[in-house]
């Protein structure tokens, strides 16, 4: 089909674009991004700033009319855009330049202290838990790596022969179903090393088998920080104490409940030829567990939490499944699976916008994010749903999950 036969896309329309008043309050809190990249502007005459780029990429996750760049540069020739906004009549070169001026650290910083100001969501995890539980299981973070597809043309994300992807490094606070940091880098980044450049105290930090480092063990110790970490099943080890699972206590009970096979307090990690980073006592947790089809699997886990009971262990490695969902989430639903910048710098720019606005979405909802509750922020965006039909189906869900609390969503 020749060029000028072919359709163009509708121009984006003012009475498209809802649902200012949840990115107006936003505006004083971003002022600490308005200074960033405008040193090397000495004659005063910066169009686009920080603030209000960022800003932008909200009203792009948060309005399905906006779907590219170009759709971006639309936006700001409307006069509700500008006047909410404070933005002018931009080009698309200047969206460009953006993406690869502003820095990404500052809005990593700002997805720290959105998760730091969330509350936990009581029914997020599916079941009902004691305080003490609660108490115990503090700082739960689950932590994984994600790739995300990219084009051949973006030669930073070559990791492998002819394979582009950029990952993203992330910390999931599972009692709050929010995400806590992450980093993005080239595929080939090791997901150990960065978690290791990522750690903070007092977290409860729950990992897969990709993480198995002993010298990395040791540095989520020195940082004050705990983790209960999947390991396998040939794992060597010197035994200080058995832990015998039985039917005398009502701990044992629960612990069979939960499949625990094996509880058992080990003095070194490794053989005794090999040099002990860790030099304290560990716990390992061995469970027992059936898989969708019928049969069963050995899950070996390791942590420092002598003290927390068996079964809690298991639930907290359980719990880690929750951080997969978030990542289809953010995919899928979210749309990160396409780009509006190709440089390093505009994906990360990208990335953590779309973190902020499934943050924004738990502050003003109290809710875990979904697909339909995304479906009408978006419907009262574009002037579709009224503001009442949105706080009805908010309500709608809040009393169904009161209704199925206690179910446990999670899975090993």
């Amino acid at each position: 089909m020749a060029p000028e036969a072919r359709r163009r896309k509708a121009k984006i329309k003012e009475e498209q674009l809802q649902g200012f008043k949840y990115l107006e309050p936003l505006c004083d809190l971003l002022e600490r991004l308005h200074e960033d990249g405008t040193a090397r502007d000495r004659a005063g005459n910066r169009d686009l700033f920080f603030d209000q780029y960022f800003l932008l990429l909200l009203l792009y996750f948060f309005n399905p009319v906006l779907t590219s760049l170009r759709g971006l540069q639309e936006a700001t020739e409307l006069d509700k855009v500008q006047r909410t906004l404070g933005v002018k009549n931009t080009s698309l070169g200047s969206l460009s330049e953006a993406a690869n001026l502003f820095d990404p650290d500052l809005l990593r910083d700002m997805v720290q202290e959105l998760a730091a100001k969330a509350t936990d969501l009581k029914d997020f995890t599916g079941r009902k838990l004691t305080p003490q539980q609660r108490h115990d299981l503090a700082g739960l973070t689950a932590v994984d790596g994600t790739f995300l597809k990219a084009l051949p043309r973006m030669l930073w994300t070559l990791y492998r022969k002819d394979k582009y992807a950029a990952k993203m490094h992330l910390h999931f606070d599972i009692l709050k179903g929010v995400p806590d940091d992450a980093t993005i880098t080239p595929g080939g980044a090791r997901e150990t090393a960065q978690l290791q450049a990522m750690l903070q105290p007092n977290h409860l930090y729950v990992l897969d088998r990709g993480y198995i480092k002993y010298g990395l063990v040791a540095d989520i110790l020195k940082s004050g920080a705990s983790f209960v970490l999947r390991v396998k099943d040939n794992i060597a080890f010197d035994v200080a104490e058995e832990r015998p699972v039985t039917e005398e206590r009502p701990l044992d009970l629960r612990a069979q409940a939960a499949g625990i096979t094996r509880d058992v307090i080990i003095s070194r990690l490794g053989t005794s030829h090999h040099y002990d980073p860790v030099q304290q006592s560990l716990r390992l947790v061995v469970v027992e567990v059936e898989k969708t089809d019928g049969t069963l699997d050995t899950v070996w886990l390791l942590t420092d939490r002598l003290d927390m009971d068996a079964d809690l262990v298991a639930l907290a490695y359980r719990y880690r499944w929750t951080i997969e969902l978030f990542f289809r989430w953010f995919k899928c639903v979210l749309g990160c699976r396409h780009f509006i910048s190709e440089s390093e710098n505009g994906v990360a720019l990208q990335c953590y916008a779309a973190l902020i606005a499934s943050l924004l979405i738990v502050h003003w909802t109290g809710l875990q994010p979904n697909k339909r509750t995304w479906e009408r922020l978006q419907f009262y965006f574009l002037g579709w749903a009224t503001l009442d039909e949105l706080n009805a189906h908010l309500e709608k869900r809040r009393a169904k999950e009161a209704v199925t609390n206690g179910r446990s969503k999670a899975a090993f």
